[in-house]
């Protein structure tokens, strides 16, 4: 089932191939990108407790760093961190409520690997400690807000698919993905 969307002549239009349990997504702008459409964005690392944690410093791109803590799912597994400047393609599938890469792609991702995180934009009041945080929240002020959606714990896989469109030109100009790709014994 194809989707699009197109608000105006100038907006970026954004396409959608979703067939029941697999998603190929391609968000693009009405004109051609001249940016790079691939940046690595990230430092890892391992910690050696009994239970591994890795510790990542991603890049958000104008939205700054995160610092994050992950569990893997796998026994043996590594994180890989893809940055793709806007468009993007992907293609992901539902298989056993894990979101797995079905073709290996042009940022880093392969075929097997598990999607577990994306950066998400969602409409918000501002974070932070400060005056200006603290009086726009009595204001009112509400704005669109980055975050990374934990990709297993998606109550549904529309959720995951609103996650990534969410990502549009108008709010960013990259996606951040963080996969978990499983290493052979």
């Amino acid at each position: 089932k194809l989707l699009s969307t197109n608000r105006s002549p100038s907006s970026p239009m954004l396409a959608i191939l979703v067939n029941a349990a697999s998603l190929s997504l391609l968000c693009a702008p009405a004109t051609p990108s001249a940016r790079p459409a691939v940046r690595r964005a990230a430092r890892i690392f391992l910690s050696e407790e009994s239970t591994k944690v890795w510790q990542m410093e991603i890049d958000l791109g104008k939205a700054g760093t995160a610092n994050m803590r992950m569990r893997p799912t796998m026994d043996k597994s590594e994180a890989v961190i893809v940055q793709y400047a806007l468009p993007f393609g992907l293609n992901v599938e539902n298989q056993q409520g894990k979101a797995v890469c079905t073709k290996d792609g042009t940022g880093g991702e392969k075929v097997g690997d598990v999607l577990r995180f994306t950066t998400e934009w969602k409409m918000g009041l501002p974070r932070g400690d400060g005056l200006v945080s603290t009086a726009a929240s009595f204001g009112g002020a509400i704005g669109w807000q980055i975050s990374l959606f934990d990709v297993a714990k998606a109550t549904s896989w529309d959720s995951v698919v609103e996650a990534l469109v969410s990502n549009t030109p108008e709010r960013t100009d990259s996606v951040t993905l963080i996969f978990e790709r499983p290493l052979s014994s």
